[in-house]
């Protein structure tokens, strides 16, 4: 695994970092997640720079990404929001990246995506059930049964826990981690030509 950069892939890192942060401002919330689970497109500059400079360099933007978001707009979770953000986007981008540089074919790319999808989506239930909702609720003095109150108003289809990860959770992380997959596989080509010819 690559770990040392050169001047140009350490300014490309930087720049991505910023465009994803800047990205990350403008979230969203989907109309069957709770109002503290956030859509936004931050994830895509990172993915991009794992398929393009290493895994290594995905998850130095995903960790600048976090930083430079405080540095701009604080924090309103006590930082519980911005650690679940940092584990779900070293989940989805170094499984990839790390297949991709197996064998840098588009087959090897979809594979690799699809292996994030999957492996975030699943981490996303087990992380937010066992550790960041506990932590989250915890910090806020609130209980997990109040937690799955505020989906209830958001989402009736929730009922109790279980039902929050089969009609919230992972509806919400598939559908968020498959976009980000297809808009990367949409730009990824010309960027790689844009850093062939002038990072390398």
């Amino acid at each position: 695994m690559k770990t040392v950069f050169n001047t140009k892939q350490i300014t490309m890192i930087a720049m991505l970092s910023a465009i994803s942060a800047i990205l990350m401002v403008f979230e969203f919330q989907l109309p069957f997640s709770p109002s503290f689970i956030k859509f936004d497109f931050s994830d895509l500059p990172i993915i991009l720079g794992g398929l393009l400079l290493g895994p290594m360099a995905g998850g130095m933007i995903g960790v600048m990404k976090i930083l430079l978001n405080f540095l701009l707009n604080g924090t309103s979770t006590m930082f519980v929001g911005e650690l679940s953000n940092l584990i779900l986007t070293l989940a989805f981008v170094l499984p990839a990246s790390l297949i991709y540089q197996r064998e840098k074919t588009k087959k090897n790319a979809v594979r690799g995506l699809i292996v994030s999808v999957i492996l975030t989506s699943l981490l996303s239930i087990i992380s937010n059930i066992y550790f960041i909702f506990p932590l989250y609720a915890k910090m806020l003095g609130m209980t997990m049964e109040d937690i799955v109150a505020m989906v209830i108003a958001t989402n009736p289809l929730v009922k109790d826990t279980t039902t929050m990860v089969i009609f919230s959770l992972l509806p919400f992380n598939v559908l968020k981690y498959s976009i980000i997959s297809f808009l990367t596989m949409m730009t990824y080509k010309k960027l790689s030509y844009l850093v062939k010819r002038r990072v390398k």
